[in-house]
């Protein structure tokens, strides 16, 4: 469904038109004679956060105007679409267009970079070339992220996939803030790439799966591809190696040693980012490419994915507990979490699938607020320390930064009236419908996450004032706006979810259907004569 205006493609080129802006305000002022490069540009370092922050908060208007043409009555399928030819020869098209879950995923892209950018402001040691820089390759990473989500074209989304390691490399490895930021770039640049070639070749098969002469100048839209006949054994090839690629970036367990090593030594404005936003790029390509595009092989590898998802659920919580590091430990509660959102995705149930979408949006939030809050925790220590244990009554000197930590910790442990708790118990019960065993090893995955979150909060926060804290300060009316916004959010979408709801209801139906399952009907009570009430129904 298209509306006329291009608002997907105005929302890839707006934040690279800010990201060369950001740039271009450094230019004109060379090196000073002696000394590191700590001057802003020609027009001072201001006017590069300035108009970086404002270029940021005009995507957030574009996407407001996204919503208003999207029609929620129809979120399962896929509007504000763009059809344009782009390499007719191999079947590939600049196609654009979201459904629901697509849509929040843009919404949150745009909606975390302006606090990303606060929460920045004074951050790369005072060098504002560097922050400049910084800046600029922060929006460029937006483009991608955009456009990732909104990509209905196989191959276009292969590209999308790949380019986006460009920028994300840099801000780890040029701008991180950790003793090993190098290296953590590189391991994550080579378990993207090996996960991304894999893929290469599963999508050049796919293309190959379709008979000669029903290739096109289109032939790799997601809906030319849905429904074809596969020969099962090069479907369930092709699924592993889509399912590989996606497990490596979602991340899962088994390949997701990249994750705390990114954490502990990029900025909690990267991690935010990547964690928070470009890591949904898995768990978003798995409902939106292996579900429709490899039904069969999706059903038949549910069984190992689904125990591969409560393996990550546990194992992430248990790791976080052990961790002295206050970024590693925010990068394995992740792990934990997108284990929820491959289980719900894998349940095949639309309550389940819902469920999935919803918390990869609330995901995004309560970790995000995580990392820039306990950003702004170690900005205040003396040696810039990561380590919990360098912290202590922190909340003597500090309360509303550790009244906001709590609240954003309590949340990644799905406390009822903040947001995740909605999207984690829909996910619960969906997939006890079909797995009721997964469910039952999963719960105390809540336990752990409550002592990991209650555990850290009493290190860092209560007790005596620790000496290196005597001098430290509270929030600031910047910070404190980063920290409100989010707050606020995990607060609105826990208290009144129901118009978000309104996004994910239909994909999640939508994707039981092309996957050829439907809902196990409600068991009615013992004596009643009514008619079983299907899940999607509850919703």
């Amino acid at each position: 469904m298209s509306t006329g205006f291009p608002w997907l493609t105005v929302l890839i080129v707006w934040p690279l038109v800010a990201a060369a802006a950001t740039a271009l305000t450094g230019l004109g002022r060379g090196r000073p004679a002696a000394g590191p490069v700590t001057g802003g540009g020609r027009f001072g370092a201001g006017v590069a956060r300035t108009v970086a922050l404002v270029g940021a908060l005009v995507e957030v208007v574009l996407v407001v105007g996204a919503f208003t043409a999207f029609d929620t009555g129809a979120a399962g399928t896929h509007q504000l679409a763009e059809t344009h030819a782009w390499i007719p020869a191999l079947g590939a098209s600049y196609a654009l267009g979201v459904d629901g879950v697509g849509l929040l995923l843009v919404a949150l892209s745009v909606g975390l970079v302006p606090l990303v950018i606060l929460a920045a402001w004074r951050e790369q040691g005072g060098d504002h070339v560097r922050l400049r820089r910084y800046l600029a390759t922060v929006l460029v990473l937006e483009a991608f992220m955009v456009a990732v989500f909104a990509a209905r074209d196989v191959f276009l989304f292969y590209v999308l996939f790949e380019a986006m390691l460009i920028p994300a490399y840099f801000l780890i490895g040029s701008f991180g803030q950790g003793a090993q930021r190098r290296y953590a770039a590189v391991k994550f640049l080579l378990f993207s790439l090996a996960g991304g070639l894999v893929m290469l070749v599963a999508v050049i098969a796919l293309y190959l799966q379709v008979p000669a002469a029903d290739r096109g100048p289109q032939t790799f839209l997601t809906e030319n591809l849905t429904g074809i006949a596969l020969d099962p054994t090069a479907e369930k090839l092709m699924f592993c190696a889509f399912f590989l690629a996606f497990a490596i970036k979602a991340p899962v367990f088994g390949v997701h040693s990249w994750l705390p090593d990114v954490t502990q030594n990029a900025t909690p404005g990267t991690s935010t980012l990547l964690i928070c936003v470009l890591d949904k790029v898995g768990t978003f390509g798995m409902l939106t490419l292996c579900l429709p595009l490899f039904p069969g092989a999706s059903r038949w590898a549910a069984p190992f994915v689904v125990v591969l998802a409560v393996v990550s659920i546990l194992y992430g919580a248990i790791l976080a507990i052990g961790q002295r590091d206050l970024l590693r430990l925010i990068g394995y509660t992740s792990v934990s979490h997108f284990g929820f959102i491959v289980l719900g995705i894998f349940t095949f149930t639309s309550l389940g699938v819902s469920g999935s979408g919803l918390m990869m949006l609330n995901h995004g939030i309560s970790t995000g607020a995580l990392f820039l809050i306990a950003g702004f925790a170690i900005a205040r220590h003396p040696r810039s320390s990561q380590l919990i244990g360098d912290f202590g009554g922190l909340r003597a000197v500090a309360p509303v930064l550790g009244g906001t930590f709590l609240v954003a910790g309590l949340s990644a442990a799905s406390l009822p009236g903040l947001s995740t708790f909605v999207s984690e118990i829909m996910v619960f019960i969906g997939s006890f419908a079909r797995w009721p065993a997964a469910v039952l090893v999963a719960v105390p995955a809540v336990v752990l996450a409550a002592v990991y979150v209650l555990l850290t909060y009493q290190r860092m926060f209560t007790g005596a004032l620790t000496t290196e804290l005597a001098a430290a300060r509270d929030l600031d009316v910047r910070e404190k706006t980063v920290a409100g916004v989010l707050v606020a959010a995990l607060v609105v979408l826990g208290v009144a979810p129901g118009p978000v709801l309104d996004y994910v209801r239909e994909p999640g139906a939508v994707s039981v259907e092309l996957v050829g399952e439907t809902d196990p009907p409600a068991q009615a009570p013992t004596g009643s004569t009514d008619e079983p009430a299907t899940e999607g129904s509850a919703l």
